[in-house]
């Protein structure tokens, strides 16, 4: 009886940590944006300074190598939280009396570690989450759920900490928040390395065998599209209130409610798992994705939208835990923190990237973003499932990938 205590245990220190450190995560560039815009500075610093902690999520997969070469990789999640937590803290109480140079670097260095806390973090669940596929299944619903929490009720945490006292003040609860969850990463339960430093592939290498594997592949471009054209969701909700005959602070209520679906597509799954083939699942939920955002690109009226919003966040939460077991069903454990680390910042960039695109051509029409966005979702989808049904051998059942890539794991009867 013990084993399965410990594991639950671990389980919920788990939560804890990750949504800790996703929250900084998340509501950092908030808080800085925040911080620069009520100080009366420029927009272009705000931005620039914002673009200091995200755009070096990109360099994350360069560093994480150490999570499958490090002897416990604990350590080195722990020392990345000690790290975006000081430096986000000295960025932020400098910022006030040095040139803006210098809390930028500081963001640098805080944005690069950032990708430890996501794809990091993510990546010691398969050794906590306990035996059996619907554990595992289980835990990763847990795992959306922290992140649904980071990106969706951080920030607006962050902006009502800054109205209530100041920007700074919730920059540095921020870090303070990261320091807790630096704790709470050291005790989940230990995971032996998976091999010998020696057979740990580099970042390079890494990314090659990902683009060379069918699974690991297709998971690589869902998720980079799916996140792409999710993006837009938030620039449409402002740009859409004119269309839809209401004020332009409906538009919050439009991102509150894909914020909710995603947190109660997380609570379904922590009740009942998803099962099948994690890759075949990838292409039917992004399918299903595409058309909520077809659905959005119509704006058939404000309450129809609101439920529209729903709905796709509450599916981007399945397809988000069919990516999450994929990385970790299919990759072999000697580089699965990299891989991890390395799908997790191309998302973010990807994410990004769909923000910026929406709000160029979001002036033309506000139907424009989710209909462009649903197209190249459907477009990837397409090509996955050729992709999948060309591929001279198909991946991986959940049933020989869980057994074969995660160590201790079992298949469940019946599951």
């Amino acid at each position: 009886m013990s084993a399965p205590v410990a594991v639950r245990g671990g389980l919920a220190r788990y939560v804890v940590a990750a949504t800790l450190a996703r929250t900084a995560d998340g509501g950092a560039v908030v808080a800085v944006v925040l911080m620069v815009s009520m100080s009366g500075r420029p927009g272009w610093l705000a931005g620039l300074l914002g673009a200091s902690i995200t755009a070096p999520h990109l360099a994350g997969p360069f560093v994480a190598r150490r999570l499958d070469t490090a002897r416990d990789g604990r350590t080195v999640i722990v020392l990345a939280c000690v790290v975006h937590g000081a430096t986000l803290a000295a960025a932020v109480l400098l910022y006030p009396v040095t040139p803006p140079l210098v809390p930028a670097l500081l963001l640098i260095a805080s944005g690069v570690v950032g990708p430890l806390l996501t794809g990091g973090i993510s990546s010691r669940l398969p050794a906590i989450a306990g035996p059996g596929l619907v554990s595992q299944r289980r835990a990763q619903g847990w795992d959306v759920a922290t992140y649904g929490i980071g990106g969706t009720i951080g920030p607006s945490l962050v902006a009502a900490v800054a109205a209530w006292w100041s920007p700074s003040v919730a920059a540095l609860l921020l870090a303070g928040a990261t320091f807790a969850a630096a704790g709470l990463v050291w005790l989940l339960p230990y995971a032996p390395p998976a091999g010998s430093p020696g057979a740990v592939p580099g970042p390079v290498r890494v990314l090659r065998l990902v683009v060379g594997s069918g699974p690991l592949r297709r998971t690589l471009y869902l998720t980079t599209s799916v996140s792409l054209g999710l993006a837009v969701l938030p620039v449409t909700a402002v740009a859409a209130t004119g269309v839809l005959g209401v004020g332009h602070a409906a538009a919050g209520i439009l991102t509150a409610a894909y914020g909710l679906g995603g947190l109660a597509g997380s609570a379904v799954l922590m009740i009942r798992p998803q099962r099948g083939a994690a890759d075949g699942l990838m292409t039917r939920l992004a399918a299903v994705v595409a058309v909520a955002l077809t659905s959005a690109a119509l704006l058939p009226g404000f309450p129809v939208t609101v439920i529209v919003y729903a709905v796709a966040g509450f599916v981007n939460s399945f397809f988000f835990a069919a990516t999450l077991a994929a990385r970790s069903e299919y990759s072999p454990p000697e580089y699965r923190g990299q891989v991890f680390v390395w799908i997790g910042a191309l998302k973010i960039s990807a994410g990004s990237a769909g923000t910026a695109l929406a709000g160029v051509v979001v002036g033309v029409s506000p139907h424009v973003p989710p209909a462009a966005a649903a197209t190249l979702i459907a477009v990837s989808a397409t090509v996955s499932l050729l992709d999948r049904r060309c591929s001279p051998r198909p991946g991986r059942s959940p049933r020989v990938a869980t057994a074969a890539g995660v160590p201790g794991v079992r298949p469940d009867p019946g599951g």
